[in-house]
């Protein structure tokens, strides 16, 4: 009689979960609006906080600190602004002689396999035909793209706002924290823990986007692409999609490549990407890192479509970060511990799986 009732009990506690998720979703998605900008200005204020502690920590009073570091925070998102839009302006007026230059090469292939004698050339052909696509219309969109991105600099002031007052009260909350919690120490380290980690990751990260975006960005202009700048800071963001990013970062240098000289430019260019992704994806970053900062690709897939969904192009963007931010709060929580190790990479080591995950399993 009582396994009967847990048995039920068990079911009607994951059906209240279940609903319990589909309302924090719905909220997500309709509190867009405030919680990205929102989520913005959090992770900028991680990233900068470290100025602000080591400002005071040489006697300059909380106010100045905060107000000289987010003058810095100003100064390089003006920068990346002043770049990219001049760059955006440029490319605006190239984009009709590239698409057409790019409909030219697709159509001349097309006209190499008709004219092919190899067994299946001429299926090829047939179904690689100029109606299925049309090349002259992708750097249309990769202009489009780009545009609704740095249009969303139009929440800059919302961003910063919210950026100054985190700053402001993060160097409080400690003490709340303390006189909330009183002798319940452990929660506060915990959460002084869970920051830590998560300014851990957010800094290195960022520093290697921007060691990626830097190089690349080098190295395009280097083979004298057009737009260098423009790609490197096309690398530098996407860097934070691991995988994915880089391969679509690649794309508009290798068709850029392709254009103005040729496919074997075009492939030159690739294997600067392929050489600069796999040196800091595979030997740099996972030794900063660490395995335990590390995300399973289907993870990432998958936060990829659910972020995307949920807030657009930009939750996209922020949407690996925005799981390891889980992954790491889940990693310090002792009941949900086993779900940092379903979003791992790489299963844990034989006897660290934790008392919950047993549980679980038991």
């Amino acid at each position: 009689m009582i396994l009967e009732r847990a048995e039920q009990n068990a079911g009607t506690r994951f059906l209240f979960n279940l609903a319990l998720v589909v309302v924090v979703v719905a909220g997500l998605k309709l509190g867009a609006p405030i919680l990205l900008p929102f989520a913005l200005a959090l992770f900028l204020a991680i990233l900068t906080l470290p100025i602000v502690v080591w400002l005071q920590q040489r006697r300059v009073p909380r106010g100045p600190a905060v107000f000289l570091a987010v003058l810095v925070d100003l100064a390089l998102f003006g920068l990346l602004v002043l770049l990219a839009s001049q760059s955006l302006n440029d490319l605006e007026f190239r984009l009709d002689r590239y698409g057409t230059r790019l409909s030219d090469i697709w159509t001349s292939w097309i006209q190499s396999l008709q004219e092919a004698t190899f067994p299946g050339a001429n299926f090829l052909a047939e179904y690689l035909n100029p109606d299925i696509l049309d090349p002259g219309q992708l750097f249309s969109f990769a202009g489009n793209t780009l545009a609704t991105a740095f249009s969303f600099a139009s929440s800059a002031f919302l961003v910063f706002l919210v950026l100054i007052f985190i700053l402001a009260e993060a160097t409080v909350f400690p003490a709340k924290f303390r006189a909330i919690l009183g002798r319940e120490q452990g929660h506060s380290s915990r959460s002084t823990k869970i920051v830590a980690e998560v300014q851990e990751y957010l800094g290195i990260k960022t520093f290697i986007s921007l060691a990626t975006g830097i190089l690349l960005g080098a190295w395009c202009w280097v083979l004298d692409l057009d737009f260098p700048i423009l790609l490197g800071l096309l690398a530098f963001v996407l860097n934070y999609v691991p995988t994915i990013g880089s391969i679509i970062a690649s794309v508009p240098a290798m068709l850029l490549g392709l254009i103005q000289v040729g496919p074997g430019h075009a492939l030159l260019v690739g294997v600067g990407y392929v050489l600069v992704n796999l040196g800091f994806g595979n030997l740099i970053e996972p030794n900063l890192l660490g395995r335990r900062l590390g995300l399973s690709t289907l993870v990432v897939i998958l936060s990829l479509i659910f972020w995307g969904w949920v807030w657009g192009p930009v939750g996209a963007l922020l949407a690996v970060p925005l799981t390891m931010v889980v992954k790491i709060m889940m990693e310090n929580t002792a009941d949900l511990k086993w779900v940092s190790i379903l979003l791992d990479k790489a299963p844990p080591e034989p006897g660290v799986t934790g008392g919950a995950v047993e549980e679980m399993l038991d």
